[in-house]
């Protein structure tokens, strides 16, 4: 017979056993009991990444735009004209330096032919005395008429020469004119300087550098019709409108002053680099002249040569095929009769 006891279960078998604890790293389930614990807590973790807050500017925001392939294309195009702008910005400089060492030599070249000729190309006549009506009055012209042509005679003489004249109106650049019979050319060209705002002298010198009226001794009508130069191009004949002794010297005082009006129309301007040639021929050359004055680029526009060193070298007489003597005559004649055309 068997034992009971040896089929009664063995006691606690009917118990259930407790989860196996699963491998790895288990949490821990105890609190950081300081703040250096704390800290070393929040250094074990993983580190952050990259921050993706948007560009602050628009450009930046414009960069970002796109896939790779445009992003790359606007980078390109960005760094392809900044490059363009550092190479306009460096050819400006050198543009500046380069108009700064022509001013220099020009100017350096000007005051050699002070020192050698005693003719400076960007200063033929100051302000002053180019615009000084009051520097004479028709009994000194005439006076002046005397001296300087008293070896010659007859009525042709300008010291004797008398003329019909016209009025003329008033406008924005001359004062008008009063005509009458039988004026003298003192009148004249007293009446014109001080309508127009030309000096006396001026009028005077160009009278002689043009066609010698003043000291000739065999004066001609031919000389009267182009008295001054007035519309009488190089390579052509004088325009007739303005023939005659009255509309020759009103005229070119008129001139003058429309040269100042329309300065901008022309080639040559006061406080500036400006090239002028030796000759009409271009083959001849120039040089530039930095002119300082209204007065000495009015000179230019109604003359537009300067002497060139053959010319200043020979004094009022000739140079070579390449030399011009209207401007270099002008400031010789002018010193000669009235001092220093440089002088305030």
């Amino acid at each position: 017979m068997k034992s009971h006891e040896a089929t009664k279960p063995m006691a606690g078998a009917q118990r259930r056993r407790k989860p196996a604890v699963k491998t790895g790293v288990a949490k821990s389930t105890a609190k950081p009991t300081s703040k250096s614990a704390k800290s070393a807590s929040k250094t074990s973790k993983t580190p952050r990444k990259p921050s993706s807050r948007k560009p602050r500017t628009a450009f930046g925001r414009w960069m970002r735009r796109g896939g790779k392939r445009v992003r790359s294309v606007k980078k390109f195009v960005v760094t392809v004209v900044a490059a363009v702008i550092a190479a306009v910005f460096v050819f400006g400089m050198g543009v500046v330096v380069y108009k700064q060492m022509s001013i220099t030599l020009a100017k350096n070249r000007q005051a050699k032919y002070v020192r050698q000729y005693d003719f400076d190309p960007g200063n033929i006549i100051s302000d002053t005395q180019f615009f000084n009506t009051k520097s004479m009055g028709t009994y000194e012209v005439q006076q002046f008429l005397d001296k300087h042509g008293a070896k010659c005679s007859g009525d042709l003489c300008l010291k004797n020469y008398t003329v019909t004249t016209l009025d003329e109106k008033a406008d924005r650049l001359c004062d008008g004119y009063k005509g009458g019979q039988q004026q003298s050319a003192a009148q004249v060209i007293d009446g014109a300087a001080r309508s127009c705002g030309i000096s006396q002298k001026v009028l005077l010198v160009m009278l002689e550098k043009e066609q010698g009226l003043v000291s000739t001794t065999t004066p001609s009508e031919a000389r009267y019709k182009a008295a001054l130069g007035l519309s009488c191009p190089d390579d052509g004949p004088c325009d007739p409108k303005h023939g005659g002794f009255f509309n020759q010297v009103y005229g070119a005082a008129r001139r003058f002053k429309y040269y100042q009006a329309h300065e901008s129309m022309y080639n040559f301007h006061a406080g500036q680099l400006n090239y002028v040639q030796y000759h009409p021929q271009s083959s001849c050359g120039g040089a530039n002249v930095w002119i300082e004055n209204d007065a000495t680029a009015l000179l230019y526009i109604y003359t537009p040569y300067q002497p060139n060193v053959r010319a200043l070298q020979a004094g009022l007489g000739e140079g070579d095929s390449c030399s011009s003597y209207g401007n270099r005559n002008f400031s010789i004649l002018y010193d000669a009769w009235f001092g220093d055309p440089r002088a305030s």
